[in-house]
Order: C-alpha cells, then structure tokens, then sequence
C-alpha cells in the first residue's frame, strides 16, 4: 500500500506509521476475496463496469479501487472491456431507458455462471430519480440482480464487501 513515511527530524531516520484500523480492514476483506476467487474462479475475477445512468458519483469510487492505495489488482480482481471476457456486471445507476437494451446485451454477452452487482442507491432503489418516462428505475427492474451495494456513492471498502458478498452467494 501506498503509505507517507516519517523522518526524525532527530535522528534522520525513515520510519513507516503503523496501518489504521481501515487499511486492516480493507487487507482482512482483500485476502478473504483472495481466497474465495481462488476456490471458485481460479483465482482472478474479471469485472466489467456498466454506467446505465448514474451522475458518475459511483464510478469515481470504483475508480478509487483501482488506485494504490486500494490496489484492487493485488486480491485478484480486474476491470475488463468487453463483457465476454468478465465473470460480473457491475451496474450504477438508476437504468435510464437509453440504456435499457445496451444492459440486457450486455448481460446476455456476458457467460455463465455470472454475476449482476447493484452499486449505488439509483442502481439498488432507482434513487431519486425512481421510475419515469427518462428511467426504468432499479437495475432489478430490467435485469436479475444477485448482490445489492447501497449507498450514495458506496466507499471502495463497501464495494469490496459487495463483491465479497457477491462471490460468497455465488459459491453456494
């Protein structure tokens, strides 16, 4: 991980700050990922992102994953292009009718088994924006969904214990 080190002004010595309680946390939920994608997977699990609507709130901290500091690559998971070569969706947003076909193919491209994740409180509830003539709401209300992510946009860590639950329930 990506950590600030400390020099003594004293003694010019370079020292590293013991890990926060998060950075256990986060190491602890890593590792058991690791070894549920190692049982289930053959070790990695391949993501693709689909965007069906949100206000990019989510996005950003899916992106936070991918940074050092969360180093999501390290426990064996990886955002992919193409929905072919992945094992799960990950969808934000509420799924705005424009988006409504594009998510259906793309669960359709994507090969069994897999997995749908809701990452958001649009894609879980259809948020503030519910069901219109703009929005189908929930992504459940287009496509089966397996894991559930709330919050407005979910931390990384909740993620990560998103797709941990995601993969637990799937290993059943």
């Amino acid at each position: 991980m990506l950590r600030l080190l400390k020099r003594s002004l004293a003694t010019g010595i370079v020292t590293e700050p013991p890990p926060s309680t998060e950075d256990r946390e986060l190491e602890r939920l890593g590792i058991e990922v690791r070894r549920h994608l190692e049982a289930r997977y053959g070790g990695s699990l391949a993501i693709r992102e689909v965007d069906a609507g949100s206000c990019n709130g989510c996005e950003l901290e899916i992106h936070a994953l991918n940074n050092p500091y969360h180093d999501l690559e390290r426990f064996g998971i990886h955002f992919v292009a193409s929905p072919r070569h992945a094992d799960a969706l990950l969808v934000t947003g509420p799924v705005s009718r424009h988006m409504e076909a594009a998510l259906r193919r793309t669960l359709a491209a994507t090969p069994e088994p897999r997995i749908v994740i809701a990452a958001g409180e649009c894609a879980c509830t259809g948020g503030i924006f519910g069901t219109s003539y703009a929005s189908c709401g929930a992504v459940e209300n287009v496509v089966p969904v397996d894991v559930r992510i709330p919050g407005c946009p979910p931390t990384p860590r909740m993620l990560l214990q998103g797709i941990l639950a995601a993969v637990r329930r799937k290993a059943r």
